[in-house]
């Protein structure tokens, strides 16, 4: 077969209409022979390795997609957070046919990843095909993306807030200094908390396993299964659960891919969260990058991952606990004649206005979070956890009390 692969080279370096290269025919050669395997193996030039190397450590230029493909298009598995393709409204699902007009059909993933990316601040026209909707044309500036993979914040002044765009280095350290300054600040007000992973193409299998651990007390949390069982490895929870048994919601949605799925997975299985949103995007195998020297790297897929009970979410994907599409609120304009009391003539005047007017700014924030009805929800879950929990510790929950059945006559 090496002599029939040798003959066939020669032949094209021969006889083919324009001159090529012998690293042109190998590179093309070995892409071709991994991406044959399966959409996430590849073969990845000098170039491409050290970008991807840049990826993970939370820096790289171009338009801030994850990209695989599917049927000979390149498909969007994410946009990510505050970078061009987010900001110009790509989602998740979403197909690029053509790149500055050339069409995509019959590019390897790595050629089309190569013409999506360029010069800092040059530009690059894509079309897009999207289900229900005409195709566009969509033109993005490209930039140095700087990924501030963990943002956090507080939620209705009690709920801490968990952002993880994507599994980069130390993204469970960042987790953890959150956490502890909201303890430090809220203290018994902490009421629980929210990781939304949503459009979360992945990153780290070591970032979403120390991430998982970090809320997990004991137990598995992912294991992988390769071809030969000497290969097969299971990570384990360390003793300890950071925030004591807190309630905690896990966003996710079909954008919601690879490490976000174990998190959500494990934290799931261990019924330590509630999973809420819709079914995630379903990668369920385990890429491992093969440095080879000056030539680049070679990226192939080794094993499936499966969450504590055992499940494969091989293009299965995870099954929420609650699903919540994405869906907009909107307030219901009120038009009735009826007067309140502030507008009757000599009503009396509330000592504790003051306190109402900065409850309103409050309020002002709060409605701003409307507009993402997922969040809504997730708030709600989270105090009616916190509450059922609380209720429970007192002593103010009781079982229901079974009536004794009637004796027949």
């Amino acid at each position: 077969m090496l002599n029939l692969f040798g003959e066939v080279m020669e032949r094209t370096k021969a006889i083919y209409v324009e001159e090529t290269s012998d690293q042109e025919l190998i590179e093309h050669a070995l892409n071709g022979m991994l991406s044959s395997l399966d959409p996430h193996s590849s073969y990845l030039d000098a170039e491409s390795y050290n970008y991807m190397s840049e990826q993970t450590k939370g820096k790289f230029g171009g338009l801030g997609i994850e990209v695989t493909m599917d049927n000979g298009l390149v498909k969007v598995v994410s946009p990510i957070d505050d970078t061009p393709a987010f900001k110009a409204g790509l989602k998740s699902g979403d197909y690029i046919t053509h790149i500055d007009g050339e069409t995509v059909i019959g590019m390897s993933l790595n050629e089309a990843v190569s013409k999506l990316r360029g010069k800092i601040g040059t530009k690059v026209t894509i079309s897009i095909r999207r289900e229900g909707e005409k195709p566009f044309d969509v033109t993005l500036k490209r930039q140095e993306i700087k990924i501030q993979s963990v943002k956090t914040d507080i939620k209705n002044d009690d709920v801490l807030y968990i952002r993880i765009s994507s599994f980069t280095e130390d993204n469970d350290k960042a987790i953890k200094k959150a956490y502890d300054e909201a303890v430090k600040k809220l203290g018994d007000k902490l009421a629980g908390l929210i990781i939304d992973v949503r459009n979360n193409p992945g990153g780290l299998l070591d970032q979403a396993v120390a991430v998982s651990d970090l809320f997990l007390s004991e137990g598995e949390i992912v294991s992988t299964r390769a071809r030969h069982e000497e290969d097969n490895v299971k990570y384990t929870a360390h003793t300890g659960d950071m925030t004591n048994g807190l309630p905690i919601v896990v966003f996710i949605n079909e954008g919601s891919a690879s490490a976000s799925e174990i998190v959500a997975g494990a934290l799931q299985d261990h019924h330590r969260a509630i999973v809420l949103g819709e079914k995630s995007f379903g990668k369920g195998s385990v890429q491992t990058v093969v440095p080879l020297g000056d030539f680049g790297a070679m990226r192939l897929t080794t094993a499936r991952y499966y969450t504590p009970s055992g499940r494969s979410i091989q293009a299965k994907g995870i099954e929420p606990d609650i699903v919540v599409p994405l869906a907009q609120v909107k307030p219901i304009e009120n038009y009735s004649l009826n007067l309140k009391e502030a507008e009757l003539s000599g009503a009396l005047k509330n000592e504790q206005e003051e306190k109402d007017k900065k409850k309103s700014k409050d309020d002002k924030k709060d409605s701003e979070e409307i507009s993402d009805y997922q969040l809504l929800r997730a708030l709600d879950l989270v105090h009616a956890l916190k509450l059922y929990q609380t209720n429970l510790l007192t002593g103010n929950l009781k079982e229901p009390e079974s009536k004794p059945a009637e004796e027949k006559k």
